[in-house]
């Protein structure tokens, strides 16, 4: 019986962290610079069908007509990044999705918005790995201008984050959170 390595993209989107002399860290790089040229054609069209085609190409789906991003965006892989219906993404975001993004129906992302799903371990013997966190917007959530989120974080549904906010926790359903890091502010009724 073969002892076969799994592939490092579903190690990640399984939460791995990957060690710097993993067999297959090359191929991270290589995906990126993949998804460069791509990332590099979208973010200099003007054209809304042209920029949801070719991020449906990095992401390896398809993006619906209802979605409308204003480029530039920034995606260092895009095929772990899964978007809903009617979601708005506004200038030069950035989502780090080796970790892997969920995005569901009916989102607001603000202008800077950064969506981290990687980071490292604290460890300065282990620092330079991977370490991965699966970020899930729920339905309806409003992500305020230059916002922070890092790995493992999920939004919940109807929240709102306040511009500025670095979120480091779980956002509950129907609540707006803010500051650094982020806490709770209010209820939404």
């Amino acid at each position: 019986m073969e002892n076969e390595v799994t592939d490092i993209f579903e190690r990640l989107r399984n939460g791995e962290t990957i060690a710097p002399d993993d067999s297959q860290a090359y191929k991270m790089r290589e995906a990126s610079y993949t998804t460069k040229k791509l990332l590099v054609q979208m973010n200099n069209s003007d054209d809304p069908v042209e920029i949801r085609k070719i991020l449906g190409l990095v992401t390896g789906s398809e993006i619906d007509e209802s979605v409308a991003v204003f480029t530039p965006l920034y995606i260092n892989y895009g095929k772990h990044t899964k978007i809903g219906k009617n979601v708005f993404v506004n200038f030069d975001c950035t989502f780090l999705d080796l970790g892997g993004i969920t995005i569901d129906d009916n989102v607001l992302i603000g202008p800077k918005v950064s969506l981290l799903s990687e980071g490292h371990p604290i460890s300065p013997q282990k620092r330079h790995s991977l370490a991965v966190g699966h970020i899930h917007i729920k339905k309806n959530a409003w992500i305020g201008a230059n916002v922070t989120i890092l790995s493992g974080v999920t939004i919940g549904e109807n929240a709102i984050v306040a511009a500025g906010a670095v979120v480091s926790k779980d956002v509950p359903d129907n609540t707006i959170v803010g500051g650094i890091p982020a806490k709770v502010i209010k209820n939404i009724e």
